[in-house]
């Protein structure tokens, strides 16, 4: 007998007849297949694919799919088939829904289904989507505000209210940005299906989860030092500190408020940098009692470099040109004996070029490749394209501290965002060298005629910008005592010694005396 062919979506079936056997034609699959192929591009929001498998699909299909969605503000769904019924001019499809969003529920839903020129597709209606939706309605999630979990100081007292310092609510500010998830919760709401305005019917309610608490590092203490070091400052400053150990940011003092300079601001830092060329030339070799030449003035690549005041100290040791901060012998050794690639692999061990997560927005230090002996030498003094915060330096000192930099962080650890920095161990020759440069400053260098408490140990900063024989320049001083580190800078505040420097005095002080707790 010769063979028949027909197209794939038809199928031969015998049929008992008189006389012989009759072929007629049957429907390709089944209702519950196309119902599986329907749902699955629903629950991935294929809504092309969804439109091929619709008898007849009206104008507006998409949208009405689109609204579902957005209207539930679902975060992600999922259908699947479930029983078939039959019936005389259709059959039917059941599926499951389960949807996530501010109401997260699940309901039972019917897919009507028809066979058309031999194949089975969807018979469209508004309760193709949800068995109570029917033309003109549609969903709403109505919400109870509820109040959000407060943000605590490290002791346990709320600081995001009105009272709290003003730096404060300026982290407060960024924490609820980073934090709000947590610290909302997920208030108490309904999904109802609304039509002309009004509620029609509730489908499904949500409980309220209320939010957890974020608690802070900041040391409400060490905050009001440091605000209290700064109340007689007339130009823009701030000061950081830190808890060597941990990381932990204790205080972020701005003054005046607005900006966020301790943890936005970009400055060069001066010879605060000192400590990191430093640190290179002592894992390079060098000891501090070496003996080095600090001219007063020194010309590398055609640029005249210069001390403070023009000061010539001659033949001394490292230590003591890095308590005079001595920015000819800095700038000519980074040259001499280090090179950019060097002095930039150190930096970045102290956290240069890094990303800073403290759990708010933070700018990373910059320390871009020098481009010749010029820009080497500008980088290893702290000049030039070399940039940092006041927590960025904090950081820096703190790394001598405690012989590893940390990532500084104002939440607990494990709220840290990913992508921060892994702690850095400092090789233990650079800790014992620069543990004793360090108190040099205080002791008999440029910061020698400020009353600082003992045990204090820091760098002086002068930031030149601008042009002329003598430019304007930031006032910095970063250092550490005990457990604790910091960074002052005062904008356009003049030289470290004189400015910043009185204001860390001030800062420990006030700590070491208790008379800033108010």
């Amino acid at each position: 007998m010769r063979r028949l062919t027909f197209a794939t979506a038809m199928v031969l079936v015998p049929l008992a007849a008189a006389g012989g056997v009759v072929w007629a034609l049957h429907t390709e699959g089944s209702a519950r297949e196309t119902a599986a192929r329907y749902l699955a591009a629903w629950s991935r929001g294929d809504h092309a694919a969804m439109r091929v498998l619709v008898d007849g699909p009206p104008s507006g299909f998409e949208q009405w799919y689109r609204r579902f969605h957005d209207d539930l503000r679902l975060t992600s769904a999922r259908f699947t088939p479930g029983a078939v019924r039959e019936g005389k001019a259709a059959t039917t499809v059941d599926f499951h829904a389960d949807l996530r969003g501010p109401v997260d529920f699940t309901y039972t839903g019917g897919l009507r289904l028809v066979e058309r020129e031999r194949a089975w597709k969807v018979s469209f209606t508004p309760s193709s989507l949800h068995p109570s939706l029917t033309a003109g309605a549609r969903f709403r999630i109505t919400q109870v505000p509820a109040e959000p979990a407060p943000i605590l100081a490290a002791d346990g007292t709320r600081v995001d209210t009105p009272t709290a310092p003003g730096s404060v609510l300026q982290i407060v500010d960024g924490l609820k940005t980073r934090y709000g998830a947590r610290l909302r919760g997920r208030p108490p709401a309904r999904v109802e299906i609304v039509k002309n305005g009004r509620a029609a019917e509730t489908v499904a309610t949500g409980e309220r989860v209320p939010g957890t608490p974020l608690r802070t590092t900041i040391d409400l203490r060490v905050h009001r030092a440091g605000a209290a070091a700064l109340e007689a400052v007339d130009k823009p400053a701030s000061l950081v500190a830190l808890r060597p150990s941990t990381g932990e940011v204790l205080a972020a003092v701005n003054r005046p408020g607005g900006f966020n300079r301790a943890l936005l601001g970009a400055y060069p830092p001066g010879s605060t940098f000192k400590v990191v060329t430093a640190s290179a030339l002592v894992a390079g070799g060098m000891a501090p009692k070496d003996t080095v030449e600090c001219p007063p003035e020194l010309t590398i690549g055609g640029f005249a470099f210069h001390n403070a005041e023009f000061h010539d100290f001659g033949r001394l040791s490292l230590e003591a040109a890095f308590a005079h901060s001595c920015n000819t012998t800095f700038g000519g050794l980074a040259v001499e004996r280090l090179g950019g690639d060097r002095l930039a692999e150190v930096a970045r061990q102290f956290g240069f070029g890094a990303p800073i997560t403290p759990g708010v927005p933070a700018v990373r230090a910059a320390f871009p490749a020098p481009r010749d002996a010029t820009d080497l030498a500008s980088a290893a003094i702290g000049q030039g394209r070399v940039l940092a915060s006041p927590l960025n330096m904090a950081a820096v000192a703190a790394a001598i501290a405690d012989g590893t930099w940390r990532q500084p962080r104002l939440v607990p650890a494990p709220l840290v965002p990913a992508g921060g920095s892994e702690p850095r161990e400092l090789e233990p020759a650079v800790v014992r060298a620069l543990r004793d440069l360090m108190p040099a400053v205080v002791s008999e260098g440029t910061a020698s005629g400020v009353a600082f408490p003992g045990g204090t140990a820091g760098k002086t900063g002068t930031a030149e910008y601008g042009s002329g024989r003598t430019p304007p320049a930031h006032s910095w001083f970063i250092g550490y005592r005990g457990d604790l580190a910091f960074a002052v800078i005062v904008e356009g505040g003049g030289t470290g010694a004189a400015v910043a420097a009185p204001i860390a005095a001030r800062f420990l002080s006030l700590l070491a005396t208790g008379r800033a707790t108010g």
